[in-house]
């Protein structure tokens, strides 16, 4: 038995829900194609739970410097859908959102179900029909359109959005069409440092740190300044994740094994950090170097520091060396630390790789190879750091590509 629709969208996430809410008007029937039991799981679970909907950054030229991967082909695609469009968006179908001081932004009501039900909202509004639990196994053109092929027979459909994220069958789906995939590697992941006196101060956070991850190849490290979280395996938090996944491919390669150096206190010279331990010794008289930290750092990472300078904590104040002291500015300025092996960023997996971007036209997300097939989101080679920036790739690609196949 063969069904007739005007438009397929392959993948019930955040782009192929947007891009079938774009694409769904009076003359254009829509379908779409979720895998799983449900839509939008991802959006669920993103942001802790509270949906880490997109960023307030304004500009586009700003905003694509967030995106390791993609941010030239995003350039043009933000000047007609960036995040003010985003926010009015939601704003018209009565959600506000808010800003936080690190720019991200997400619903007041810091409940994702309020995204979900927004989106579920507009596209039975829009009369988008959903199907669950119903993969898509292949992709057929025909002259004209497609025909996709599910396990209940086989649809026949006009235009295609295949909106599958890092799913395999979807790369699959979208090589079958003359696709090239960069094959897809992990981003936005937390580091393993398997130094036991680090790991039992888990829990504790600096901000600013200021990274610096050596790569094979590279003449110079990549940098990352910001929050810090140590963590019962390693390092994580926000400066940790934006590094991961500027360096994913090349951390891929190398099989996670890097060495990362570590300023503590960026704020500081390194000639400034020695004035002021220098200044410690004098204040610091009898007392213990364990129990007189003159850092901006928690007590208990400041005792890590001291043994990684193999200095006693009990030491005196004034009986430390000039030695004592340059090994110790040396630990707060520039510890170095082994990189051996990655964690994962809660439940929020991202990847970078998917179908290469320059046979995509972006104006309208339609392939260059297979007229009629769109693609949006994660599909495609992009990828953002934290901060709601995956999300708005989302945003954005699915809604060029809606507007584009609701066009007669």
């Amino acid at each position: 038995m063969v069904d007739k629709c005007r438009v397929a969208v392959i993948g019930g996430g955040a782009a192929g829900f947007f891009g079938a809410i774009a694409a769904a008007t009076p003359h254009t029937q829509v379908t779409l194609y979720e895998a799983g039991p449900e839509c939008l799981a991802k959006v669920r679970i993103s942001g802790g739970g509270r949906c880490n909907v997109t960023h307030h950054c304004f500009d586009p030229a700003q905003l694509v410097q967030n995106y390791p991967r993609g941010g030239k082909a995003l350039r043009g695609a933000f000047s007609r859908f960036q995040p003010q469009d985003t926010i009015a968006w939601y704003r018209q179908r009565g959600v506000k959102l808010k800003t936080e001081a690190d720019g991200r932004m997400f619903p007041v009501t810091d409940d994702s179900a309020t995204i979900v039900d927004c989106l579920m909202q507009a596209a039975h509004k829009a009369e988008v029909t959903i199907k669950t639990r119903s993969p898509v196994g292949k992709i057929t053109a025909t002259q004209p359109g497609f025909t996709l092929g599910l396990k209940g027979g086989k649809i026949e459909c006009d235009r295609i959005l295949l909106a599958t994220g890092s799913s395999p069958q979807g790369y699959r789906m979208a090589q079958s069409q003359g696709h090239t995939i960069a094959s897809p590697v992990p981003s936005l992941f937390t580091f393993t440092i398997k130094d036991p006196a680090l790991r039992e101060r888990s829990g504790l956070s600096m901000s600013p740190i200021e990274l610096r991850l050596k790569l094979n190849g590279q003449k110079k490290p990549l940098t990352q300044t910001g929050p810090v979280l140590v963590t019962h395996w390693g390092l994580s938090g926000p400066a940790i994740l934006k590094l991961s996944a500027w360096g994913a491919r090349a951390l891929h390669d190398q099989k996670y094994q890097a060495t990362v150096l570590i300023n503590w206190l960026p704020q500081l010279s390194q000639d400034e950090v020695r004035t002021l331990l220098q200044q410690a010794k004098q204040d610091g008289g009898k007392r213990s170097i364990s129990n007189h930290n003159p850092t901006s750092a928690p007590k208990r990472l400041w005792t890590y520091f001291v043994q990684r300078a193999q200095i006693d904590p009990l030491t005196q104040w004034t009986t430390l060396s000039n030695k004592a002291i340059n090994k110790l500015t040396q630990e707060l300025c520039q510890g170095d630390y082994q990189l051996q092996g990655k964690g994962v960023f809660k439940d929020e997996f991202v990847t970078c790789g998917g179908i290469q971007l320059k046979e995509i036209n972006f104006k309208t997300m339609e392939s260059r190879l297979s007229p009629g097939l769109f693609t949006a989101g994660e599909i495609l080679d992009i990828d953002g750091i934290t901060g709601g920036f995956n999300f708005q790739n989302a945003w954005t690609t699915g809604w060029l590509a809606g507007q584009a196949m609701a066009k007669p």
